[in-house]
């Protein structure tokens, strides 16, 4: 999705702008809101959002990255592979980093005990441990090498570019919030096992990339393809989340509360190509269903996260409310079989 290349020249020399009319706008941000004919943007222009979109620095995803790291460093640290005896993968040359055997954990990482004594996500200590930061811990924690390496690298694919385009406090709170409500939903369907990684954010970031999307229609070109790609991605990665092991809860809760913030939090102002009086300021606005989809969006995430809370702190099991559910997040098949 390319932005129109527009400038905010400094008036030092005022000449009249050419009053061209019947030109075509630039590919990228328009806004059809006007029947009045194109007019060449002047100097006195200005795309505030474009203009903000430079401004931006991606600075925070990288050190989310960074302390996904760390963290996944100080786990195996303190997992000590060695230390158990067995078939450490790597213990030649990684010692008490090395990686539990594969038949234990395929992904390269420590074991259950360890990510839960850390922070991982397990129903039994959030509801009666009282230990409710596991919702927003787990999503710092991965349970291999392998699965870190996935998440880190989507999240720089997608975080960095929403990012640079948002600034770091909107696309950090769609990020956190996302983990959280991927969680609460993942703990409301899942009483065995622990459960960690950061895909629950990611799919929030997923899904806020598609209601930006929505919500900022008139500004974009090429919409239509890009929605169908959105949600390719997004089907194709949901469905990988029927496979055992696999938390699809988290990743179903994430996307569903980022594509509600994204209406929230990613809105942006609508802006026209009009014909202006010579040295007007250019105006914009929000339009009618910007404002009805952002309210709509943040009655629905405040009450859907208020009501998980209250069930899964109440004891509540999601499963008894909905028989099929189960299924969203393991499908079982002539080669596995789905564990309760």
């Amino acid at each position: 999705m390319s932005h129109a290349d527009v400038e905010a020249g400094a008036p030092a020399a005022r000449a009249a702008p050419p009053a061209t009319t019947g030109i075509k706008p630039p590919p990228g941000r328009y806004n059809t809101t006007s029947n009045a004919p194109y007019v060449q943007p002047s100097p006195f222009y200005y795309d505030h959002a474009a203009a903000h979109e430079r401004h931006h620095w991606s600075w925070l995803v990288p050190l989310v990255v960074i302390a996904n790291v760390a963290m996944f460093v100080v786990v195996m640290f303190y997992n000590n592979c060695p230390r158990g005896g067995g078939d450490c993968v790597g213990r030649g040359f990684l010692r008490r980093f090395s990686f539990q055997p594969l038949k234990e954990n395929p992904l390269l990482g420590p074991t259950a005990a360890t990510l839960q004594k850390y922070g991982a996500l397990d129903w039994y200590k959030v509801v009666h441990g009282n230990q409710a930061w596991r919702l927003e811990s787990c999503t710092w924690l991965h349970a291999g090498l392998i699965h870190l390496l996935a998440n880190m690298i989507s999240l720089i694919f997608i975080g960095v570019r929403l990012e640079q385009q948002f600034g770091f406090w909107r696309v950090g709170l769609v990020y956190l919030v996302s983990g959280f409500g991927g969680s609460v939903l993942s703990v409301l369907f899942i009483r065995k096992g622990v459960s960690v990684g950061a895909s629950g954010a990611l799919f929030g970031l997923l899904g806020a990339m598609l209601s930006e999307l929505i919500t900022n229609w008139s500004i974009y070109t090429n919409r239509f393809a890009a929605m169908l790609n959105l949600i390719i991605i997004a089907a194709i990665n949901l469905a990988l989340g029927i496979l055992p092991h696999v938390d699809n809860f988290a990743h179903i809760g994430g996307f569903a509360t980022g594509f509600l913030l994204g209406f929230v939090l990613l809105i942006q102002p609508q802006f026209g190509w009009l014909e202006q009086p010579y040295g007007s300021k250019t105006k914009s606005k929000y339009k009618a269903y910007q404002i009805i989809l952002l309210i709509a969006a943040l009655v629905l995430l405040a009450a859907g996260l208020a009501v998980g809370l209250v069930m899964v702190f109440r004891g509540e099991n999601g499963n008894d409310h909905c028989g099929w559910c189960h299924y969203l997040t393991c499908v079982p098949t002539s080669s596995w079989k789905c564990d309760n």
